[in-house]
């Protein structure tokens, strides 16, 4: 079937998705999960031969872990698909309510958005966060994950997908691309799909972005800093800031730089230092933290880098100011964090760092749609328009205005004895 076909099959699909109940969607959530579970021996199995060609053919390290979905990564996926059951349906909420006259009110309702197609890395767990997301918000998707993990996306999706037609979903609702053919091709079906979020690099969305008419939300690179101010606690500084690099290294919200005041570089830099190489951590320094520890010197190509590796740079600033200008420079715009006791000075770096996710005395890892509450995520955006940050279920919904009148004609309301409107909010929801 060409991708023509799959997104026309998934167009049908949504409006189908789009009336469904809350149970209805839930009970194919619970089916996904016990698939899921049944199969976690054929699941392994196909990743480890993903793993095998893989590393055979060169891939990256970083990249090699996140193509890794053994045992404890399937229960993972599990355990945030029983946690978006637990949440409540999102759709059919009304947003606001207000009455323009007398027995003619207007409701501001959500809704899906339809047909998302994800371009995604290679992350099979991804594919599981993505499809059931969607599931729950009402939409339909297309999936395109890396071609490195082709066995596990294909073994994952069938699972979802038949679990999920076995309790009721409509056919079609979750396709699968395979190719890199596929992307190109999807790209010019604006009139399927309604929303494309691709999961990469600065250069691939934008790439992404001047090659469609197809609205698009873009996650940039995970550039992420770590400040540690002059008033931090430089103990709890430190946790943050290894945390921050090496809880998981091949991740978009991972930091790649660390800022030091300059007024507690001599004291913090050395404990930094022992912390991060005991992780095996490659430090990359400014020349003032090269004079102060000795690492090897970072270069201006450092300080835009996304490492994915067990690689830091660390620059030394005179203020917040410098490193509020440093961030707004170089980061990407995703998650930033500022270590200090000082309130007032974090509420300055929070409102001047020009970022979707802005952290105080909280490691830059937390930047998760799972942990944010939000059931998992599609990906993070670093957009300023309809989805900032985690992109969860809310960015995967979009509202709809819904009136009730009783014979109200516009009319009614022009000319010189023109009725006045009323626009007095009700606190009333929008009933079927």
């Amino acid at each position: 079937m060409d991708i023509e076909e799959v997104a026309r099959q998934a167009k049908a699909a949504a409006i189908a998705m789009a009336a469904l109940d809350g149970e209805a969607k839930n009970s194919a959530l619970n089916a996904i999960v016990t698939a899921l579970k049944k199969n976690g021996a054929a699941i392994a199995a196909a990743n480890q031969e993903d793993l095998a060609q893989a590393e055979k053919e060169g891939l990256a390290a970083p990249l090699l872990k996140r193509l890794k979905f053994d045992v404890g990564k399937l229960k993972e996926a599990c355990t945030g698909l029983e946690s978006l059951i637990q949440l409540e349906d999102p759709v059919g909420v009304t947003l606001s309510a207000l009455e323009l006259d007398q027995e003619l009110e207007l409701y501001k309702v959500s809704r899906p958005i339809g047909v998302i197609g994800v371009i995604f890395e290679s992350r099979p767990d991804a594919l599981v966060q993505i499809s059931s997301l969607c599931l729950k918000s009402g939409n339909a998707v297309l999936l395109k994950g890396g071609s490195e993990a082709a066995r596990t996306n294909r073994i994952l999706a069938d699972t979802i997908t038949a679990a999920a037609g076995e309790a009721g979903l409509p056919d079609g609702w979750l396709g699968l691309m395979e190719t890199r053919s596929d992307v190109t091709d999807m790209l010019a079906l604006d009139q399927f799909i309604d929303l494309i979020i691709p999961r990469g690099s600065n250069a691939f969305v934008r790439h992404i972005m001047d090659n469609t008419h197809i609205p698009v939300l873009g996650h940039a690179d995970g550039i992420c800093h770590v400040y540690i101010d002059r008033y931090a606690d430089l103990e709890q500084a430190v946790r943050i800031a290894v945390d921050s690099k090496c809880q998981y290294v091949a991740v978009c919200n991972a930091a790649e730089t660390l800022l030091i005041h300059e007024a507690v570089s001599a004291q913090a830099l050395p404990m930094l230092q022992k912390a991060l190489e005991a992780r095996g951590v490659e430090i990359r320094g400014c020349p003032t933290t090269c004079s102060i520890i000795d690492v090897k010197p970072a270069d201006e190509a450092d300080w835009g880098t996304e490492y994915l590796d067990l690689i830091v740079s660390v620059r030394v600033v005179p203020g917040i100011d410098a490193a509020i200008a440093h961030i707004n420079r170089y980061g990407s715009g995703h998650t930033d964090v500022i270590a200090t006791t000082d309130r007032q000075r974090a509420v300055r770096f929070m409102d001047c760092v020009d970022s979707a996710d802005l952290f105080w005395n909280a490691s830059s890892r937390f930047s998760d749609g799972f942990r944010f509450g939000l059931g998992a995520e599609v990906g993070i955006s670093t957009n300023k328009i309809h989805a900032r940050g985690p992109v969860g279920m809310e960015g995967l919904l979009i509202y709809q205005w819904r009136m009730i009148g009783n014979g109200h004609i516009v009319a009614d309301y022009a000319g010189e004895n023109a009725k006045p409107f009323t626009h007095r909010k009700l606190e009333k929801q929008f009933k079927p």
